[in-house]
């Protein structure tokens, strides 16, 4: 199942939600939202500086991961950013690929 980095940042009313919920029940929303697409949590974790948090996820397919991270963006508490993660193994796949490209100027 592909893996999937969440970072998020809230807004002053997605903090004072946080603080309300304390950071277990934050856990146990995410928790619930992954596992209600197909998906589970790998980790989540609070943060200070660039995010307030990030969360590594198995989820069954990009659609699925636009769509929870749409679902939690949409409620205006939360900003978040989707990253697609690759295994190792999946970057050697990667670069085994022949590409044919021409770089600008060459």
């Amino acid at each position: 199942m592909p893996k999937y980095l969440f970072k998020a940042s809230y807004t002053p009313e997605g903090i004072r939600g946080a603080i309300k919920d304390g950071g277990t029940g934050r856990k146990k929303a995410a928790t619930h939202l992954f596992e209600s697409l197909g998906g589970t949590v790998e980790s989540f974790y609070f943060a200070f500086g660039e995010a307030d948090a990030y969360v590594i996820a198995d989820l069954p397919d990009n659609e699925t991961a636009a769509a929870g991270a749409a679902a939690v963006g949409s409620t205006g508490a939360v900003s978040v950013s989707t990253t697609v993660l690759l295994t190792p193994a999946q970057v050697d796949e990667a670069f085994a690929k022949t590409v044919d490209y021409r770089p600008p100027g060459a």
